[in-house]
């Protein structure tokens, strides 16, 4: 056991700068593809609740496609579909197909938490000369908003772990780089257990202040 743990902090010092370096490029990838993923998401769920058959069937067509097949197939879908198109740094293909892929998921998000908005407020703004458009944006988003942050939370979590996956097409971030130190070093054991750490530090922080800015804007009682 003192064997293993030495052997590990061994790679860890060995490795630690590149890691780093590396943390910041997987913190890129999620954020960009969790606000991509967050305007996408809005689109789509709007579109599924203006009551256009159309727009609907769209909407759903798309949430269907992206939700049915796996990340990892959209990841090369897309990154050797745009290269045949447009010349792409597969930093932007990785981090375009996390947004996409995250799109399906946060329409849901925003669909359910506006209609979960009271009806009866709807019905009494429009009581008080309220138009759709006015309920929309005065009422029913400012609470949709604040509903929609705890999975919103959940799925940048999620998409931090995700984004391991763009490893695939090239992109430096964490798990390419342990990937990297395993094959040069023989010890796939400790490589992997080292990047698990990384992983679960960020995890632990960013569901930390999740929590944290929940309690802050007390959105049990949205």
């Amino acid at each position: 056991m003192l064997e293993l743990f030495s052997t590990v902090y061994e790679v860890f010092m060995r490795t630690y700068p590149g890691f780093l370096r590396a943390t910041v490029v997987t913190l890129q990838l999620t954020a960009i593809g969790v606000i991509l993923g967050t305007v996408i998401g809005l689109i789509f769920a709007l579109m599924k609740i203006s009551g256009s058959k159309i727009l609907e069937g769209i909407a759903n067509l798309y949430i269907t496609v992206i939700r049915g097949t796996p990340l990892i197939v959209q990841i090369m879908f897309l990154y050797f579909g745009i290269v045949e198109i447009y010349t792409m740094d597969n930093f932007w293909a990785g981090a375009i197909a996390l947004g996409i892929h995250n799109g399906a998921y946060i329409a849901e998000i925003f669909r359910g938490a506006i209609q979960g908005v009271d009806p009866g407020q709807r019905e009494a703004s429009m009581s008080l000369g309220m138009n759709r458009k006015q309920t929309m944006q005065r009422i029913v988003f400012p609470q949709a908003l604040r509903r929609s942050i705890p999975p919103l939370g959940n799925q940048f979590i999620i998409t931090l772990k995700d984004s391991s996956l763009v490893y695939i097409i090239g992109v430096s971030e964490i798990f390419a780089l342990a990937n990297r130190e395993a094959a040069q070093s023989f010890q796939p054991f400790e490589s992997f257990l080292v990047v698990a750490l990384y992983y679960l530090v960020l995890v632990m922080i960013f569901t930390y202040l999740l929590r944290w800015y929940e309690n802050k804007l007390d959105v049990d009682k949205a």
